[in-house]
């Protein structure tokens, strides 16, 4: 998607913990102060947390899709592995369906080991998962777009799959692949991707955006046609002592504090442009105070405004 000189916000709200009457709480909030999205993730458990409740993400999407009216719904993101992909896009059909055009495919190739493992996925290597997530997003564009999806893959196949009705967003809803690896998530990324989501902890955006680049180059896709965006935590304060007091805990939350921003409004907003000067336009936001109302407030209404 070409990009359209917009600086937009989207906040990652992780399911962890939260029941769904907080999780639409937030979302229409969020929606209310004019945020651009918000974001789930695909976990079956919170890693060190397991007790607490986590909601399928799928599901959680869809009872959000029918009690919202504007902001876009995304997963952040949905790991290839846990779904056939064929019926992956019919959820994700049915989805777009039920918001009127507004999912964001956010997709990866998972990460947690001990969650593959214990609802019974392998966990083959990196390069395994690369190549089946890349075989993943050619049969859900297929699925999307195609009246009878054929692909025949070296993991996975569908031979003459009907799926209608067919996502409201035309051609299909945007995809969103998240991912830093230099040689081949960022091919992956040039060849399909209708946005790059940095996450949170890689710090070396120039060098990551010059790698996309010359991946682009190398398969013929224009680059300013995909979006960039990063998944960003943000300790703010009202103070610089009290941006120095939240800090102390924020500094744990590791890999994300390597790429955090701390500040007040005014410094989070200076250190915002910085990025947008290096190529990024969606920012997925979480709070170091996890997301509480009172901090989405304060920033939607004290940081976004110098981006409108």
């Amino acid at each position: 998607m070409a990009h359209d000189g917009k600086i937009r916000f989207g906040i990652f709200s992780p399911q962890s913990g939260l029941s769904f009457e907080s999780l639409l709480a937030r979302a229409q909030m969020c929606e209310r102060l004019g945020f651009h999205s918000i974001w789930l993730d695909d976990h079956m458990w919170t890693r060190a947390m397991p007790e607490l409740d986590h909601l399928d993400v799928i599901a959680a999407l869809t009872g959000l899709a029918a009690q919202t009216e504007r902001i876009r719904l995304g997963s952040l993101v949905i790991c290839y592995a846990y779904r056939n992909p064929a019926m992956l896009a019919k959820v994700l059909c049915a989805i777009d369906q039920i918001s009127k055009g507004r999912l964001d495919v956010g997709l990866g190739i998972g990460w947690m080991r001990e969650e593959f493992q214990a609802y019974g996925f392998e966990y083959p290597k990196v390069g395994v998962r690369l190549k089946q997530l890349e075989e993943t997003i050619q049969i859900l564009k297929a699925m999307f777009t195609e009246p009878r999806a054929a692909f025949k893959g070296r993991y996975f196949s569908v031979n003459d799959a009907y799926n209608n009705p067919k996502p409201v967003q035309k051609p299909h809803p945007p995809i969103t692949i998240g991912g830093a690896g230099k040689k081949v998530m960022l091919r992956i990324v040039a060849k399909y991707a209708d946005r790059w989501n940095i996450p949170g902890g890689y710090p070396d955006i120039a060098g990551l955006t010059a790698a996309l680049k010359e991946h682009c180059r190398a398969v013929g896709r224009d680059f300013s046609q995909i979006e960039i965006s990063e998944q960003l935590l943000v300790c703010l304060g009202s103070s610089t002592e009290d941006v120095e007091k939240k800090w102390q805990f924020a500094s744990r939350m590791k890999p994300f504090a390597t790429t955090a921003i701390k500040g007040t409004p005014s410094e989070l907003v200076a250190a915002l442009k910085d990025r947008v000067a290096k190529g990024v336009t969606t920012f997925i936001v979480f709070f170091s105070d996890g997301s509480a109302a009172p901090t989405i407030e304060t920033f939607a209404k004290e940081v976004m405004p110098a981006f409108a």
